[in-house]
């Protein structure tokens, strides 16, 4: 209710409402932390370990690190202005989007891959801090979820020994844990994932099926080095194989110009018509400034007028064999041509999560060993040529075998593959 509207507001009482706040944050906070939980029992993780240091710990730890202390700052402001709206919003949103759907989510296999070494243990101790931190700065709007985060976090750890949540320090913020360029660079990531997986959406082609390239055109050095550092990153997110940086794209993308009336009607009143001629007749040199969030001078009717990059709107069409993507000031174009090597890769994929799904739905635990059994299939036949190494890695699969009818199992069937698979545990 609290995030929904100022407490202060009148406000219906809405079961919808409150089904949605329900799935999307305590739903998501919750899964975030059974996962933490069963792979720090797995491992045994109690945060026995001495805390490691910020610059040993990945770039996404350090990314997710920063983000927390400067949601700390925003929250602490917010509360202390009686804004407790503002800051479960805040909350919900770092929650939601940055812990859940990009954290945990791009370091899962650092949990359940690998020996119990610094970088696991580095993993572990992030995540802890970020659920231990939530469950404090989540406690005066949402107290008895967060005592119970709160305190299944320090029981099994001795972290802290308060009694509850709310007898606890609130949290301050360490400003040498904030990584200003850092969030820049994640920022520019997120958002040129977001761009990519928008287009895979349009096309109706999914995320497991492997793509060859994109290219991003960039302003400046700046951005160009900002891009490369999170490069593997934005390509294991949209799954493309190469990342092309254009410093002058004039010759590939195709600018298009609109004028942005909201802006220039206040403006330019009754001389608007003839700003928006202008703007039509803008060069490509002067389209690049204005990209760059410069300003352009332009004579209109015998008077000067400075004409910015908010007045105007830029986007880059599509161009055969590619699809092209504009926001928040990034461009980006997918090449959507799949060949067959791609091709065999999606099939590779898309089985394993298959697999993958039928391993939890029979109850197996993630380190147990299975044998897969599967009915011929001429596709899975060629796929199994070039992957069957990889499929068996990620399913944890140690032995392969091909019948031509099984009596249990389950049917399976996508793109043009139909085959019966069944999983026995080793």
């Amino acid at each position: 209710m609290i995030s929904n509207a100022n407490p202060w507001d009148n406000l219906k009482f809405d079961l919808e409402g409150i089904a949605e706040v329900s799935r999307k944050f305590f739903g998501t906070l919750h899964n975030a932390y059974s996962f933490f939980s069963l792979y720090s029992n797995i491992d045994q993780f109690s945060y026995k370990e001495a805390p490691i240091a910020l610059e040993k710990r990945s770039e996404l730890d350090q990314w997710v690190l920063s983000e927390l202390n400067r949601l700390i700052a925003e929250v602490d402001l917010a509360y202390n202005d009686y804004e407790p709206t503002k800051a479960s919003r805040a909350i919900s949103e770092f929650v939601q989007e940055i812990l859940s759907n990009w954290y945990v989510r791009l370091s899962r296999r650092r949990f359940w891959k690998g020996d119990y070494q610094e970088d696991k243990i580095a993993a572990y101790q992030t995540l802890f801090e970020c659920l231990l931190t939530v469950s404090k700065l989540m406690a005066p709007v949402a107290p008895f979820f967060a005592d119970r985060l709160y305190k299944d976090l320090c029981d099994a750890t001795q972290i802290e020994h308060f009694e509850s949540v709310h007898l606890s320090t609130f949290p301050t913020t360490n400003e040498n844990a904030r990584n200003i360029s850092l969030e820049d660079r994640m920022n520019k990531a997120r958002t040129i994932s977001s761009l990519a997986l928008s287009l895979r959406k349009k096309e109706q082609i999914k995320v497991r099926q492997p793509l060859q390239k994109i290219m991003i055109p960039i302003r400046n050095a700046e951005e160009k080095m900002a891009i490369e550092r999170v490069a593997d990153l934005i390509q294991s997110e949209i799954n493309v194989k190469n990342i092309e940086l254009l410093g002058d794209a004039s010759d590939i993308l195709v600018k298009e110009i609109k004028p942005n009336f909201k802006t220039l009607g206040p403006r330019f009143g009754k001389n608007m018509k003839a700003v928006v001629g202008a703007i039509s007749q803008l060069t490509d040199s002067q389209i690049a400034i204005l990209e760059q969030s410069k300003s352009v001078q332009l004579t209109i009717e015998g008077e000067n007028i400075e004409l910015t990059s908010a007045d105007v709107v830029i986007q880059s069409k599509d161009i055969e064999g590619w699809l092209v993507a504009n926001g928040n000031g990034m461009t980006v174009a997918l090449d959507i041509q799949l060949t067959p090597e791609l091709v065999e890769e999606g099939v590779a994929r898309e089985l394993i999560n298959r697999i993958q799904n039928m391993r939890k739905d029979a109850g197996f635990d993630v380190t147990d060993k299975i044998i897969l059994y599967l009915t011929p299939d001429n596709i899975l036949s060629q796929v199994f040529v070039n992957h069957l190494e990889y499929i068996k890695q990620e399913t944890l699969t140690e032995e392969v075998i091909v019948k031509k009818e099984l009596s249990e199992g389950e049917k399976v069937e996508f793109d043009q593959v139909k085959t019966k698979v069944n999983l026995e545990k080793k």
